[in-house]
């Protein structure tokens, strides 16, 4: 039986999940990406809470861009999450790039954070 592409990413997701842990001091910064939106989440898996997050749905957002679903987008995201994190004392972090390919928005948004101050 075949995968759905959507079930498949999931599954390389969880395997993923496996071995990346998010902390307070390096939290998992988490992707996840529809053909619309982007959304970025910071988050501390040892308490399971959410430290920081952005989307393409936010107000800041919104202000500066209105489509959601492109690299542009990504890169602003990307900057968005960066200065979050900067602003909470928040230099290293763990990558999950949620099962996508390193690839076109999830690499946008990775490498505007590393262009922000961000250490993986």
């Amino acid at each position: 039986m075949k995968l759905t592409k959507e079930e498949a990413r999931k599954r390389r997701h969880l395997r993923v999940r496996k071995k990346v842990k998010g902390t307070k001091e390096r939290p998992r910064v988490c992707v996840f990406r529809s053909l619309k939106h982007i959304y970025l989440q910071a988050i501390d898996d040892t308490r399971g809470v959410t430290i920081a997050s952005v989307s393409s749905l936010d107000p800041l957002f919104k202000s500066k861009m209105t489509y959601g679903g492109n690299i542009a987008a990504a890169k602003l995201a990307g900057e968005l999450m960066a200065a979050k994190l900067k602003e909470k004392g928040i230099t290293k972090i763990v990558f999950d790039r949620g099962g996508y390919k390193y690839h076109g928005r999830v690499k946008a948004a990775a490498e505007a954070m590393r262009e922000g101050g961000i250490e993986f």
